[in-house]
């Protein structure tokens, strides 16, 4: 496999995953189909297994790395203004095409059977805000909530920029524990051509296209309205704001891109978004410390942007309660506000209860939409890491912290993991 680059390694995981999944649902072959459960299943529980760690560490450390950067505060700020901007064009184009296609019209559904999920925690925007405060540090770990942890993060961050020397320990501590945790997941991230073949094989398998036909137009609808963000308003955003060419972004960036579909988590494609924004697209290494993190954590134009917008307008449609002007700016509201929900994480399951309880609708419709959802949670969270990358490309471009020859360069290989280029580069240099 050496002899492939690791983008044609995904690739090449991709389509034997779809050629076993549908021998598998073909012919019923039930060892093949309960194999790439499994596989994909491991594949996924490794990536889970650092999201604690790495999300921690992470944040506490990007915060810190904030003093060294000059004008952190302005380069905080307009990361922070792009990631709603970009959030509000997304909305607004799935808002659009809501309204073009109708996803939930004619739609002849059962809605008797349908349950609300029960989601602790996510019903209102009450629940939400309260949710950001752990009442137990550990809880907040063990039970993977990956918005407490970054919360945790943020305060011990700005804590040891306030303590300044005597936090150095610490914050030591916290850069030895990432690099470790950083190392054990390239490991993984290494096996994503196996874990590709699984997941993407277990979806055929399972699913196949029966689930897509009674939900179709709002399936297509995802997936068009991410195509949208994908090839129309990042590409603009890059080529005028950033004055970058857009195809030699999607060039470099494409490992992430291909492994955040397959993996459906933005948390565990991190490494490869941060590698891939430092020494590909030339974007600063302390600025990148910053965004790329707070980014795979609140960042989600995909899941907290045109899945909510499409599956509040079809959920309204299938139940036949019409939405005014005020109800679409809500949804764009939350939309651009309420993206930390998702928390980096497969699925947006808590970003549509969120959705459909502050514009009134029945939470019933997340339960009709939970088959389907892997299915669509392999775009939303591509387009995830590709705004993860956009908006640091935007913001490094007009700060002049983006170097264009690095970006313009050839993309440099990813078979290495990154301590050992950083090694290799420090030998150059002592030589």
């Amino acid at each position: 496999m050496k002899r492939f680059s690791f983008s044609l390694q995904l690739l090449l995981g991709l389509l034997v995953g779809v050629a076993l999944g549908f021998v598998a649902r073909a012919g019923e072959v039930t060892w093949l189909a309960d194999t790439l459960t499994e596989v994909g299943k491991i594949f996924v529980q490794l990536l889970k297994l650092a999201v604690p760690p790495l999300v921690f560490t992470a944040v506490v450390v990007s915060v810190a790395n904030l003093r060294n950067v000059s004008g952190a505060a302005r380069l905080a700020g307009k990361t922070l203004l792009w990631f709603m901007v970009t959030s509000l064009a997304a909305v607004a184009a799935a808002i659009g095409l809501g309204l073009l296609i109708n996803p939930g019209r004619g739609v002849t559904i059962a809605t008797e059977g349908a349950k609300a999920v029960d989601l602790e925690g996510a019903g209102t925007w009450i629940d939400f805000l309260t949710g950001i405060v752990p009442t137990n540090i550990v809880t907040a770990f063990t039970e993977l909530n990956v918005l407490q942890i970054v919360f945790l993060g943020v305060v011990l961050g700005a804590a040891a920029m306030a303590v300044g020397e005597k936090a150095e320990p610490f914050l030591a501590f916290s850069r030895s524990v990432l690099e470790l945790v950083q190392k054990a997941l390239w490991w993984v991230i290494r096996l994503a051509p196996i874990g590709t073949a699984g997941l993407i094989g277990k979806s055929v398998a399972t699913y196949g296209w029966d689930l897509l036909a009674p939900l179709a137009k709002l399936s297509a609808g995802v997936y068009i309205g991410c195509a949208v963000v994908l090839l129309v308003i990042y590409p603009v955003l890059l080529s005028s704001v950033g004055r970058v060419s857009p195809l030699t972004f999607y060039r470099k960036a494409w490992p992430a891109i291909e492994l955040a579909f397959v993996s459906r988590s933005s948390v565990g494609t991190m490494p490869l978004t941060q590698r891939i924004a430092v020494d590909r697209l030339g974007v600063d290494r302390d600025y990148a410390s910053f965004a790329v993190p707070f980014g795979a954590t609140t960042k989600m134009d995909g899941c907290a942007a045109v899945y909510p917008a499409l599956a509040a307008i079809f959920v309204a449609q299938v139940f036949g309660l019409p939405l005014d002007l005020g109800d679409y700016l809500l949804i764009a509201f939350v939309s651009v506000v309420g993206s930390a929900a998702t928390a980096g994480l497969t699925g947006a399951i808590v970003m549509l209860t969120l959705t459909l309880s502050t514009l009134g609708l029945p939470l019933e419709g997340v339960g009709l939409l939970l088959a389907i959802d892997p299915i669509l949670d392999m775009i939303r969270t591509a387009t995830n890491v590709t705004g993860q990358l956009v908006v640091p490309v935007l913001v490094g471009r007009a700060e002049g912290r983006l170097d264009t020859a690095v970006f313009n360069a050839p993309a440099q290989s990813l078979d290495e993991a990154p301590a050992v280029k950083a090694e290799k580069e420090q030998e150059l240099v002592s030589a």
